[in-house]
């Protein structure tokens, strides 16, 4: 389907008026070619392999910021999980490749590189072991690189050996970055039925089964949400409002589309994925908080919240779909505390507890994001808070995922400034009756009833 001239006008109307912004213009990379048993050599091949395929992505982002009008906030790299190509080399610290990831990142000038992850939803191999181990060092270490696991599959079950062990891990994170906000651990995700092609961070990685390099877009768009349903009277019942926001979806979309092709195209690889995903900011006005009080919600949190959620990203998915010929990624509406100011003030408020927003990621993508708790939270309440999100993911076959923040030295009403796009997050309250049996019997959760499809 062409791009129209009228479709350029009203994106670049939105883009002006209502904070529209290509979120991410992200490379997913294979580094299947440089497993080697020498550390040093694998460092050299991976800083090679990146900083040669994705030479162009900043100056090409670039050039079509200047000549479409559209901002492209971030540029991003994701590359095949690193345990799958470290399982040759037998070094115990596996942090030396985060460091060679770090470097290529900053000779290329991208912001964040996604991929030191595992995939442990079954069993955890050697290597999985070691990179889990390094990951505290080398999200300390390292500036821009970002680490998940995904411990959950619809197939697989939860294997709860490794959410005890990630629980610990997100603690230590946070610990060896006391320093910073403990902002380690906002750059690590655990994950239910991980996606091979997201264009977002922490979660990035570049799947087995993807091309040498693909082009990844996420869009953003709240803002221009927002605005179109403001223009919709009290009195319009819940099929206009899904209807606007269809018609809306399908405009950002156009947006994403349009980036993802002349970026693969200008490039030389392969055209991948638009992802749906409305993405806020701390911005005011950018914000999925505000859409669904627009949508009648009184604040975000209160009653008929997650109703408004639930139609809210069914209704932006009905409207992205149409609009690119390779729907991918989480496709959804993210929900993190610290980056949409309307979630902050809701939590502020007392009306967005940690349980409602679980019962918000049963209809929306991307799970409990970036919510700071007590730093003194128990490695058991974490781990609990990890075995729901994963049920969740794993019951309802869907995406799922957990980004905590323990505020190492403070307490339920402190909170932690990131600035930028990561804002700020209020420490929210915890249940402290997570008990000290469960998150100790390891094993696995059996696959539910539901994956035996065939």
């Amino acid at each position: 389907m062409p791009i129209t001239p009228q479709e350029v006008a009203e994106t670049l109307n939105m883009v002006s008026q209502q904070h529209l912004d290509i979120r991410t213009i992200t490379m997913g990379i294979s580094l299947a070619g440089c497993a080697d048993e020498d550390m040093d050599r694998m460092c050299s091949k991976v800083y090679e392999r990146i900083t040669t395929q994705a030479d162009g992505l900043v100056e090409t982002a670039e050039q079509l910021e200047g000549e479409y009008g559209i901002p492209i906030v971030n540029k991003r790299v994701s590359v095949t999980p690193i345990a799958q190509i470290a399982a040759g080399c037998p070094d115990e610290d596996l942090s030396p490749i985060a460091h060679a990831m770090d470097r290529a990142a900053a000779t290329l000038g991208i912001d964040f590189m996604g991929g030191f992850s595992a995939l442990v939803q079954k069993g955890m191999g050697n290597a999985d072991r070691r990179l889990i181990a390094s990951i505290p060092k080398a999200l300390s270490t390292t500036e821009r690189v970002c680490s998940s696991v995904n411990v959950a599959s619809l197939r697989a079950g939860i294997n709860m050996d490794a959410v005890l062990l990630m629980a610990q891990t997100v603690i230590d994170a946070a610990k060896a970055t006391v320093d910073i906000n403990c902002y380690g651990a906002a750059k690590l995700v655990i994950f239910s039925n991980m996606v091979e092609d997201s264009p977002f961070m922490a979660g990035a990685i570049h799947g087995t089964g993807e091309a040498d390099a693909v082009i990844n877009v996420g869009v953003s768009g709240p803002g221009v949400m927002a605005s179109a349903l403001e223009e919709l009277p009290d009195d319009a019942d819940m099929m206009q409002v899904a209807e606007r926001i269809k018609a809306t979806a399908f405009k950002i979309t156009r947006a994403g589309e349009l980036m993802s092709r002349e970026a693969a195209a200008r490039l030389g690889v392969e055209k991948g994925i638009v992802d749906l995903s409305l993405a806020p900011t701390p911005a005011v006005g950018d914000s999925v908080a505000r859409i669904l009080e627009i949508m009648g919600v009184g604040e975000c949190g209160g009653p008929g919240t997650t109703c408004a959620l639930a139609m809210l990203n069914d209704a932006v998915k009905k409207g992205g779909v149409m609009a690119s010929s390779s729907v991918g990624g989480l496709s959804g509406a993210f929900i993190p505390v610290s980056e949409d100011a309307g979630m902050i003030r809701a939590a502020v408020d007392g009306a967005l507890s940690l349980e409602k927003l679980e019962a918000m990621t049963c209809v929306c993508s991307v799970g409990l994001d970036m919510i700071a708790v007590p730093g003194d939270t128990p490695v058991e309440a974490i781990a609990g808070i990890i075995a729901d999100e994963m049920a969740i993911g794993v019951i309802n076959n869907k995406t799922t995922a957990v980004r905590l923040i323990p505020a190492i030295g403070k307490g339920e009403g402190d909170v932690l400034e990131f600035g930028g796009l990561f804002g700020s997050a209020p420490v929210m309250h915890v249940n402290p009756h997570a008990g000290m049996v469960l998150a100790h019997r390891g094993g696995r959760f059996p696959a539910p009833l539901n994956s035996l499809k065939n």
